[in-house]
């Protein structure tokens, strides 16, 4: 034990045997026909494995076993609901601790877990479901693409089915597992013809003012992931139903998904292709795109990946799409140049839509989705533009090449923007060394 004010009570080495006691006396409780389901010794279980992380590892070996049979348990009959979540907690929290140093230890874990959780979703155990799919979803997010096992897209049809989308705890789960599917098993999706299935998803999720951004998520996941000939037969179709829901609903949340959308997809196919799918919606709608969304919303959106997405996309419209350069859309240039250096610039606008006040009754979550979170097994948010630094210094080195395809006209072009955009803007050619010509 340790008595100064600057070093640990407890030393790493007296708490690993510490830690081991406890655990064992903490299961050694659970065995007790009165405390088989008692919420405090599980929470205390959870948090031990929170307090040693790596270092439990080593204890894992006898533990597992113990966890797993308990969860066989009480899967019988689920009547102890924070226990429950306190041990599918622990699980989570076991496999995030040994997966982070050892990817491959995955397959240990779906040896042990799958077989168990096949049974909750084969006999409907409805508590327990959106659960279940958290952790498959952590597993295949430690699976490496194309390694996907069998199991999983036996898995799939199941997953497509519309009555688990009915019960609101399942949603943001279930889209996070399809989302992994996305990522790691895109091919054999479309080979196995369930692209339909994700369209069909994605179609009632975004018709929700509550699970319209989950919709948002997938479409995204999708995007990214699946080869572009795939999707392409349904481009139109995608954006119909995102500019149907918009006119019947036009909320705040939906908006600003709309815009990193958008984004997102001009950086992922490219600004022309952007333009060109919503023209083919309605002529000239994409100036109406421009004007009543990209330019008028555009400080709306807030979270780091999300403004980074939608910096990078506005900077490639800017500078890669001669329609809104030299084009049908050149008079929106400069207001859209003001608009990104405000988003740079300025805070985030926290003003809401009038439509925002009208959220349907029926269409508020749940206090199941909430409670069955499972915060263990969180994943990372992914950032698919890791390979863009700075976006002011991308901006300016896109002008840059912008402005020597057709030497003079940029500088013509950006005088006709506010004296405050320009002064910022000559500040991020000086900070980054780039000149215009």
């Amino acid at each position: 034990m340790k008595e100064s004010n600057n070093e640990p009570i407890i030393s790493g080495a007296e708490l690993e045997p510490l830690a081991m006691e406890v655990l064992y006396y903490l299961f050694g409780v659970l065995e007790k026909p009165v405390s088989e389901e008692n919420e405090y010794v599980m929470k205390a279980i959870m948090r031990t494995f929170s307090t040693l992380q790596e270092r439990v590892i080593q204890f894992l070996s006898p533990i597992l076993p113990k966890l797993t049979r308990k969860l066989q348990m009480v899967a019988k009959n689920p009547s102890k609901p924070h226990f429950n979540h306190y041990l599918f907690e622990s699980i989570s929290l076991a496999i995030r601790i040994v997966c982070k140093s050892n990817p491959s230890a995955v397959t240990s874990f779906e040896d042990i877990f799958f077989p168990i959780f096949q049974g909750v979703l084969q006999q409907d155990i409805q508590e327990f479901i959106p659960y279940v799919f958290q952790i498959l979803s952590m597993f295949m997010e430690n699976t490496p693409p194309g390694a996907i096992p069998e199991p999983y897209m036996q898995l799939l049809p199941c997953l497509l089915a519309p009555v688990l989308w009915e019960r609101p705890a399942n949603t943001s789960p279930l889209v996070r597992l399809l989302s992994a599917f996305a990522a790691q098993a895109a091919p054999q999706i479309v080979a196995q013809d369930k692209l339909n299935g994700f369209l069909g998803v994605f179609q009632k999720l975004i018709a929700s003012k509550t699970n319209d951004h989950e919709g948002f998520h997938l479409i995204q996941s999708m995007v990214q992931n699946f080869p572009t000939e795939a999707l392409a037969p349904y481009q139109k179709q995608i954006f119909f139903l995102l500019f149907q829901r918009l006119s019947s609903s036009k909320t705040t949340k939906y908006v600003v998904n709309l815009i990193v959308f958008f984004c997102l997809y001009a950086v992922k196919y490219s600004p022309n292709e952007l333009v060109t799918t919503i023209d083919g919606i309605q002529a000239q709608m994409f100036g109406m795109v421009l004007e009543k969304l990209l330019i008028a919303e555009l400080q709306k959106v807030a979270g780091g990946i999300e403004r980074k997405i939608v910096a990078c996309g506005i900077i490639k419209l800017l500078c890669e799409c001669p329609e809104i350069y030299t084009g049908t859309y050149q008079k929106y240039w400069p207001q859209l140049l003001q608009a990104l250096v405000n988003f740079f610039e300025m805070p985030v606008d926290e003003s809401t839509l009038p439509d925002d006040h009208f959220i349907e009754i029926d269409d508020t979550p749940a206090f199941q989705t909430v409670s069955a979170k499972l915060n263990f097994a969180n994943s990372a948010k992914n950032d698919p533009l890791q390979a863009v630094g700075e976006p002011r210094q991308f901006l300016v080195q896109s002008l840059a090449n912008l402005g020597s395809s057709q030497p003079g006209r940029l500088p013509a072009v950006i005088s006709t923007t506010n004296a405050q955009t320009q002064t910022i803007l000559q500040g991020y050619l000086a900070k980054f060394g780039v000149q215009l010509v």
